[in-house]
């Protein structure tokens, strides 16, 4: 267990995510940090950035984001291990295949289950985990969820995925408004199009980056500037905000007709 000095520990589930393991960098120093991910003896690149980034251990445990029966075990056994959570990053996902995901509707859901159903499964147990925690179980730490612009008004190109970010946009809105005075934090990430692993299959088949495009490394500064300023959401870039505002207004007859 964490001694009471102790920030506490820094999880990441999704544990080889880039924009979760360059948020944790940023974030590590002085914690003990734990990646939560498939394949958990497969991320010794990923322990060595983070020893480096100045935590003071770093451990891995298994992770399957679709195996929502065994999350609120998990949730529970890392803290009992580990002791209070101080920082809970959720960076884990899918983008999937659009065209497919039309035509396939296992994919679909396979796309649905674990860009929402599994963040559902996975925020329920750890909002419980840390408002019980901290002095007199007040409540304490922070959670930091991945939403995308792409849920602020789904488009056509991309409908499958967005609606899931449309899902978890609103159910962590309505999360850090319910945790409001408890003692524990929510930030809501809603970055725009990512340049990185997870967009490098669709880059290749012809699509390309959209304006205001950002690396992960990009992201998780814009995370960890707000994480230290106490923010409740933050947008990467910021302008992407009065520009969604805008899109919102746009008729739907236009919007249908946009590009990517």
């Amino acid at each position: 267990m964490a001694s009471h000095r102790s920030p506490g520990s820094l999880v990441l589930f999704g544990g080889r995510s880039e924009i979760g393991v360059a948020t944790a960098e940023r974030l590590a120093e002085g914690r003990t940090v734990v990646l939560a991910a498939r394949r958990p003896d497969d991320l010794a690149d990923e322990t060595a950035r983070l020893l480096a980034a100045g935590a003071t251990e770093v451990h891995t445990v298994a992770f399957d984001a679709d195996d929502t029966d065994g999350h609120p075990a998990l949730i529970a056994s890392l803290v009992q291990r580990f002791g209070p959570i101080g920082i809970a990053i959720v960076a884990f996902g899918i983008l999937g295949n659009q065209e497919r995901a039309e035509n396939d509707v296992a994919h679909a859901l396979q796309i649905a289950h674990t860009d929402y159903y599994a963040h559902v499964s996975v925020l329920i147990p750890l909002a419980k985990a840390l408002r019980e925690q901290g002095p007199g179980g007040q409540g304490s730490g922070t959670m930091i969820v991945f939403s995308s612009v792409a849920g602020i008004r789904v488009r056509r190109a991309n409908y499958v995925y967005g609606s899931t970010k449309a899902g978890l946009d609103g159910f962590a809105s309505g999360m850090a408004d319910s945790l409001h005075g408890t003692g524990v934090r929510l930030l809501l990430v809603r970055p725009g199009f990512v340049i990185g692993s997870m967009t490098r299959e669709l880059m290749e088949s012809g699509v390309k980056p959209a304006p205001m495009s950002r690396t992960p490394e990009q992201v998780a500064d814009a995370v960890a500037r707000a994480y230290r300023k106490g923010r409740g959401e933050v947008w990467v870039p910021w302008m992407l905000r009065p520009v969604f505002f805008g899109m919102r207004l746009l008729p739907r007859a236009i919007w249908r007709r946009l590009p990517r």
